[in-house]
């Protein structure tokens, strides 16, 4: 419970962060992480280190989605074989109360009823597991994510102030 509220915790740290740095992209980024604004400086050499700036940063950005949305696949079917490996149980639970006897079947029914709890709990338990272990990938991608922006943001800054540099001479 300790490592998923953490995982948590640091998900939403990391994810406010990265919103947080989002609105400062309209000053001069482009690519393809979304953004949309694009300044020239007149400088050839300051305008290429801001071109490939953005183009690394966009490359970061789609690998981090490549690995958020691989993390929740994953995820998405671990969750799916716990659920038909759990029918799987209980089905064949239900199969012995009907199979058995009129006598015996009070007591078949409640072994049956035991099975079923067993499976939905294991089923549950490898569900939130597979969660957990998705959320920590994403967390990280996002972490990830952020620390490509803040140093594209840097890039362009630097490109920036070295442009202005050389027009003040």
């Amino acid at each position: 419970m300790n490592k998923l509220l953490a995982t948590l915790i640091a998900g939403l740290f990391a994810t406010s962060v990265y919103a947080q740095t989002q609105p400062t992209v309209a000053t001069g980024a482009s690519g393809m992480n979304g953004t949309t604004a694009s300044s020239t400086t007149g400088n050839a050499d300051a305008d290429q280190d801001i071109a490939k700036a953005d183009q690394k940063e966009a490359k970061e950005m789609s690998k981090q989605n490549e690995k958020i949305n691989k993390a929740s696949a994953k995820a998405s079917e671990k969750k799916a074989d716990a659920q038909a490996k759990a029918d799987k149980k209980i089905a064949k639970a239900q199969e012995k109360v009907a199979k058995a006897d009129p006598e015996d079947r009070a007591k078949a029914s409640a072994k049956a009823e035991e099975k079923i709890a067993d499976a939905n709990y294991d089923a549950q338990k490898t569900m939130i597991k597979a969660d957990e272990k998705a959320q920590k990938k994403i967390v990280d991608a996002n972490a990830d994510k952020a620390k490509a922006h803040a140093k594209g943001n840097e890039k362009r800054a630097e490109a920036m102030a070295e442009a202005h540099k050389d027009a003040a001479k």
